[in-house]
């Protein structure tokens, strides 16, 4: 009989501590932020592709290109570390019409750039020397881990200040937080596609300004529950 009594007196205890947690007067708000900077590197996605009826040509043709793309990125002094093959591919495409196969063989490489006055010149060096497609430009910031701890830090801010705005008219004050969710989404640049440039450009022109890289955008968004004092 103790032991039942024990046992009642417990879960007596134990609904109670559920409810009083349940009425703890509580706040939940949404904090965002944003950081705007000026980006200082890009990552240019470029594709030499090569056509013809002869496989091995076609290859050979396409490793010549890419060869003297190589020695364009390695003179403009970008570190090994900063380029690298993306794709390599050499496909069949039957012609139905004229019941042949042609080959098309296309190699891509990414290359970071931290020096964008390095741009200009790297991209006409590439478009000579076979890269006939740009794929993508991509601007993006080094400092990327600073900024989005300065977006962060700029999100609870915004939520503490919510959560006071919503409070000063019912006499209470926001107290400690006592959840806090992160749903920002991972920072992701756009790419700026870029036109190809022609390699028979004067030196006039390709001393002209061709960037207007602007501004990105870091993000943070937070979901905060603060308790009411």
């Amino acid at each position: 009989m103790k032991k039942a009594i024990i046992i009642l007196a417990l879960a007596f205890m134990s609904t109670s501590y559920a409810q009083e947690i349940k009425q703890v007067p509580q706040i939940s708000v949404n904090g965002q932020a944003k950081v705007k900077v000026a980006p200082d590197q890009a990552t240019i996605t470029a594709t030499v592709e090569t056509k013809g009826s002869n496989s091995k040509e076609v290859k050979r043709e396409n490793d010549k290109q890419i060869d003297a793309v190589l020695k364009v990125i390695k003179k403009n002094n970008i570190a090994t570390a900063d380029y690298r093959t993306q794709r390599v591919a050499l496909n069949p495409q039957y012609d139905y019409a004229k019941k042949k196969t042609n080959y098309n063989a296309t190699q891509t490489i990414e290359i970071i750039v931290r020096n964008l006055n390095q741009y200009d010149e790297l991209m006409e060096g590439l478009v000579s020397e076979g890269v006939n497609r740009i794929d993508n430009v991509m601007f993006q910031s080094s400092d990327l881990a600073k900024h989005e701890a300065e977006a962060r830090k700029l999100a609870m801010k915004d939520a503490k200040l919510k959560a006071e705005d919503y409070v000063s008219v019912l006499g209470q004050k926001v107290g400690r937080a006592i959840t806090i969710s992160d749903n920002s989404q991972t920072y992701s640049p756009q790419p700026v596609y870029a036109r190809m440039m022609k390699a028979e450009m004067s030196d006039s022109v390709s001393t002209r300004e061709t960037l207007a890289v602007g501004e990105i955008e870091i993000t943070a968004n937070v979901n905060v529950s603060f308790i009411l004092e």
